[in-house]
């Protein structure tokens, strides 16, 4: 990564603290990319007349999987094709699901510790949550809001809003920490501060991409790994 946005980052310790940080959840605590590749491939092939690759998946950048369903194949056949996914989902979670990532458990719990509130705002419909709470094991959280909580979907910031007003504070005092240019989107939109998740993209090159491409974002905190994020939010770490 580029020594200036290491400068960038490191000026950002002087922001005032946050009463609230909010989370992205698949591709920043857990790792569910495999499952939910192989859950869109099975339930689309049927609607398609083939199985589509992952290349194809990931191109389309799924952020929710109702409306990435609707998007692709209407909303009638859309709405058949999500109940097919959220069933395949559960099924195949245990042995699919990488996990959650390394320094995540240990990241929630500091800053817990410190007394800041935690939600989660994903595009992750509710039955999914449901199955992955069960076994992700990361604690409780003060709001989970998911893709069938709200009309729009991220980058719309009306998730991120909900969150906000169910937890009583203001935009500005909540931070989202997030994978995606949709979540960094998201959280301008809001009002709120931005923590930009590295710690998933271990491919060559893949996290100087991200950092370039949010860079007009302006996100005020740059993460490379869980810890950081206890850091700078936890003051006696």
């Amino acid at each position: 990564m580029r020594p200036d946005l290491f400068i960038h980052v490191k000026s950002m310790k002087n922001l005032p603290l946050p009463d609230v940080v909010l989370f992205d959840l698949d591709g920043t605590l857990i790792d569910t990319d495999r499952l939910y590749l192989e859950c869109y491939r099975r339930a689309l092939e049927p609607h398609l007349g083939y199985a589509p690759t992952d290349a194809e998946i990931a191109a389309r950048r799924p952020a929710s999987e109702r409306r990435f369903l609707t998007d692709w194949i209407g909303e009638a056949a859309g709405a058949a094709c999500h109940a097919e996914m959220r069933r395949l989902y559960g099924e195949l979670y245990l042995s699919m699901a990488e996990g959650v990532y390394d320094g995540v458990r240990e990241m929630l719990a500091g800053l817990r510790s410190a007394g800041l509130g935690l939600g989660i705002v994903t595009g992750k419909g509710r039955e999914a949550w449901d199955a992955t709470r069960a076994a992700a094991e990361l604690g409780p959280f003060e709001i989970v809001i998911t893709d069938d909580d709200v009309h729009a979907a991220k980058p719309d910031p009306a998730g991120l809003l909900a969150a906000a007003e169910v937890m009583r504070v203001a935009p500005e005092q909540a931070v989202y920490v997030g994978d995606s240019a949709v979540d960094m989107k998201a959280g301008r939109s809001a009002g709120m501060r931005i923590g930009a998740a590295l710690w998933a993209k271990t491919a060559p090159g893949e996290a100087d991409a991200f950092v370039r491409k949010i860079e007009p974002l302006r996100p005020d905190w740059i993460f490379a790994r869980p810890a950081d994020v206890t850091r700078a939010f936890a003051m006696w770490c």
